[in-house]
């Protein structure tokens, strides 16, 4: 996993107005628990932080350098703003080389499975006991050219060595399943809509046949008017 060293700063004032102060200096306030120690309040330069969270992903491992004090910290929670995407805040726990602890570890699903199939993220992530300076990014699963009925469960996947799997072994993380066609797609909601209720209205494409079909009866009805007719005069000119 990544380790990124960033400067930090104590941080002396707290609340929603010093926070606002601190993210207009492009900085980002954070929390460093951990050890029975006194949580630590801190800002951290915000562009360097962000680049850091980027290589290391949610489980980031950072050295801090808290005034000339080096904590290793691994990242618990980011708040980021759900828009702009700035950092809002961050918390740490401070952890030793060796030490192991709970994370969660997401899961990326790569390759494309069979044209007739479709992958199903069952689980984004599972939970891992780990050494803290041994933690993936991210767990690979393949499902290239995988066909239906393709399943991986969470024994099924890769940890690093001394690792241990906290999610249950049985649990289901991805599954490979049929795709539907376009015309089953169309039968199950067109299914759906009638168990409720809901009456469709005619497509033009459905209209126009209707008024075509009518058309055609309607020139049968005159023909065999006509036929008629002419079978009528004939007994006349009898």
């Amino acid at each position: 996993m990544s380790e990124e060293k960033i400067k930090a700063e104590n941080r002396t004032q707290f609340g929603k107005g010093a926070a606002r102060r601190i993210r207009r200096d492009d900085k980002v306030p954070a929390v460093l628990y951990g050890h029975g120690s006194d949580p630590k309040h801190i800002t951290l330069p915000g562009h360097d932080t962000m680049m850091a969270l980027k290589h290391g992903g949610s489980n980031a491992l950072l050295y801090l350098d808290i005034e000339g004090t080096t904590h290793l910290a691994l990242t618990k929670q980011i708040q980021a703003d759900p828009i702009k995407g700035f950092l809002e805040h961050i918390d740490f726990v401070e952890v030793k080389k060796g030490e192991k602890v709970t994370v969660d570890i997401p899961i990326h699903v790569i390759g494309e499975s069979k044209s007739d199939a479709m992958t199903v993220t069952e689980l984004n992530n599972v939970s891992v006991e780990a050494e803290a300076t041994n933690i993936p990014e991210y767990l690979e699963i393949s499902v290239e050219d995988a066909d239906a009925g393709f399943q991986v469960f969470a024994k099924d996947i890769e940890l690093p060595s001394g690792s241990v799997l906290l999610t249950d072994e049985d649990s289901l993380i991805v599954n490979v399943v049929h795709a539907p066609t376009a015309e089953e797609v169309e039968a199950e909601l067109e299914e759906a809509e009638a168990e409720v209720g809901i009456e469709r209205d005619e497509s033009d494409e459905e209209i126009a046949e209707g008024a075509a079909e009518a058309d055609a009866e309607s020139g049968v009805s005159d023909s065999g008017s006509d036929e008629g007719g002419d079978a009528g005069s004939g007994d006349d000119e009898s």
